[in-house]
């Protein structure tokens, strides 16, 4: 199946456009959810159930990704998208009339099928659309709307809880989706030659059910259940059990989820897994370089974000510089410049004066962005410039799908990284601040923020929680140059179908 029509430069400007509204649904959905759970705990209750308002969102999007990426190869991307999006708007409409902290996560679940359709398709149309040398200014166009929901999400979250009701920052997406739905319904025009499709259903629900319970896992092991105990270990069979069925079910499928060739292929299979790493890198500063800069920095709420929206500033930026680079050096030596570049962020951070430096700490995080930018966008126009149109859906969820299972992954690392180095400091506590210093994880924060706190306890503890944070960046660039030593089994020269 291939496409025979492309749209006029015109009309691509409109559907970007479009593209970037859908992709800014998905985008601001997390950042805009988060800054008013206080006030959806106080109307709807459930304090216990909070986490999963989000994880159930992040397992619903990440395990339908390759599955959507798939059927746009069968049916076409624009159907998919088309869906996806009124999915997602009809789950955001739900989320607003929750009644329940257990209908507001099974709507939320909802939602994170829609933004799977979303964010498989976006990217494969940009690929599908544009030439090789201008998809890295369009995925730096794409990226930007990750850090506009950066800075949009937390104010307009924060403003609806406020000034007016926690149920709006759903009702938003409204206007969004339907300026998205307007221009790419009318501006995209797909003509491709239509085969029987034959969707390997079998396929689709194990790998639905295998990755959901082997990110389910992560998610809860050492939250709801400890890591040695017995439902960890169901969990972990019925994954693992999951995953053979799925082996041999793809093996015998006319048209498999997941074909094989994704992994035989050392272009492809070397991107993917570089991929988990960037993943994995992503999580370390979004979820706790806030806190480090609020607790040991001292800095409020509103600037502590500025910096971490920081990331977000250089990955644009470094995807729209990153054609004549890949043009030169070629996709791999442009992925691992950015994989360079990472690893230098994640030890310029180690190597800071202490206390860091707020204005260094800012320029850390844009070199990171640009690290991911660099490595991001070369990557993935170079394995969506190796396949022809019928296999770039399949293709491209393939790596999106790899970069948020790094992500789902990477929270579980890292919190387990955090806790065990802050759990080893507080045990080894000083003799003279014995009794004073608290003995578990969870009570650091409530001792900081304390004024009964003594000042000599407060700063023993703000360089408790540096040292934690300095736990983070070696593990990250333990993972940056695993990136680099995987993306060498690519070959040097993607093989790239002109079309």
């Amino acid at each position: 199946m291939s496409a025979t029509s492309a749209p006029a430069p015109a009309h691509r400007g409109w559907i970007l456009i479009g593209l970037m509204a859908m992709m800014m649904l998905a985008a601001m959905d997390t950042t805009i959810v988060s800054t008013a759970i206080p006030q959806i705990v106080g109307d709807l209750g459930g304090l216990a159930l909070v986490s999963w308002v989000f994880s159930i969102y992040l397992v619903a999007q990440t395990v339908t990704i390759p599955i959507y990426g798939k059927l746009s190869d069968l049916f076409g991307r624009k159907p998919v998208l088309l869906g996806g999006t009124v999915l997602f708007l009809i789950g955001s409409v739900a989320c607003s009339m929750a009644w329940n902290m257990h209908a507001l996560i099974a709507f939320r679940g909802l939602q994170g099928l829609g933004a799977g359709a979303i964010m498989a398709t976006v990217m494969t149309l940009a690929g599908d659309l544009y030439t090789v040398q201008e998809r890295g200014a369009v995925q730096g166009w794409l990226s930007s709307v990750w850090g506009m929901a950066a800075i949009a999400g937390p104010l307009l979250g924060g403003a609806f809880a406020e000034y007016a009701s926690w149920r709006w920052i759903f009702l938003v997406n409204l206007p969004i989706g339907a300026l998205a739905l307007l221009l790419v319904g009318r501006e995209l025009h797909e003509t491709f030659h239509r085969r029987e499709a034959r969707i390997d259903v079998a396929g689709a629900v194990l790998l639905f059910v295998a990755l959901s319970l082997l990110i389910f896992g992560v998610l809860e092991g050492g939250q709801a259940w400890p890591w040695a105990s017995w439902q960890m270990g169901l969990i972990g069979v019925l994954a693992v059990l999951s995953l053979a069925a799925l082996v041999l079910v793809e093996r015998r499928a006319a048209e498999p989820i997941l074909p094989g060739w994704l992994w035989r292929r050392r272009e492809l299979a070397g991107s993917n897994l570089a991929a988990i790493g960037m993943g994995l890198v992503m999580m370390a500063p979004s979820i706790f370089l806030p806190t480090f800069l609020q607790s040991v920095q001292g800095l409020g709420a509103i600037a502590a974000g500025f910096v971490l929206a920081t990331l977000s500033l250089g990955w644009p930026a470094a995807s729209a510089l990153s054609p004549p680079l890949y043009a030169r050096f070629g996709f791999r030596d442009a992925g691992l410049f950015g994989c360079a570049l990472i690893l230098l962020a994640s030890l310029a951070f180690l190597w800071l004066p202490r206390p860091q430096p707020v204005p260094w700490v800012l320029l850390d995080q844009v070199l990171l962005g640009a690290g991911l930018g660099f490595f991001s966008t070369p990557i993935l126009v170079g394995m969506q410039s190796t396949v022809d149109w019928g296999q770039r859906g399949v293709v491209t969820g393939s790596h999106m799908f790899a970069r948020y299972l790094g992500q789902s992954l990477g929270a579980a690392l890292f919190g387990a990284i955090f806790n065990a180095a802050l759990g080893a400091r507080l045990a080894g506590a000083p003799q003279a601040l014995a009794g004073q210093v608290p003995q578990t994880v969870d009570a650091v924060m409530g001792a900081l923020h304390s004024p009964a706190t003594a000042p000599a306890v407060g700063a023993w503890l703000r360089g408790a929680m540096g040292a934690a944070t300095d736990a983070l960046y070696r593990g990250m660039s333990v993972i940056a140059l695993l990136m680099l030593l995987v993306l060498l089994v690519a070959p040097r020269r993607f093989p790239v179908i002109e079309e």
